[in-house]
């Protein structure tokens, strides 16, 4: 149990280092509103309609697969650097191997979206 004090202490400094940075920006920080602050910002245009409008289910299912693929792709650098040490100590095919199999499964995932449709907009 004595060994999990000092995190305890570093969550407890983060947690102060935080409110107290808050708390200063919001004491000291200068308060100049107006319309245009405050006005829904869409690319320097006037805004059209709510802003309170619905999205589709699908803008959403697109998002989260789109976040998926791409963060399994960040994957691919880290093993790139790998192989490349991996070649001189003979791991090379082992680690090769490997990546195809995690390639195979997000072909099967990607193959598995794109047959249900849900990568579709309408």
């Amino acid at each position: 149990m004595n060994v999990y004090i000092p995190l305890l202490f570093l969550f407890l400094f983060a947690a102060l280092i935080t409110g107290g940075f808050l708390a200063l920006s919001h004491l000291l920080g200068p308060r100049r509103p107006s319309r245009e602050k405050s006005m829904t910002y869409e690319c320097g245009l006037d805004s059209v309609g709510s802003t309170h409008d619905r999205f589709s289910v699908k803008f959403y299912l697109v998002a989260m697969l789109f976040i998926l693929f791409d963060v399994e792709v960040v994957f691919l650098y880290p093993w790139a650097v790998l192989f490349r040490e991996s070649v001189h100590a003979g791991l090379g095919l082992f680690l090769f191997g490997e990546m195809i199999f995690f390639m195979a499964i997000l072909v099967v995932g990607l193959l598995y979206v794109y047959g249900r449709r849900a990568i579709e907009w309408e």
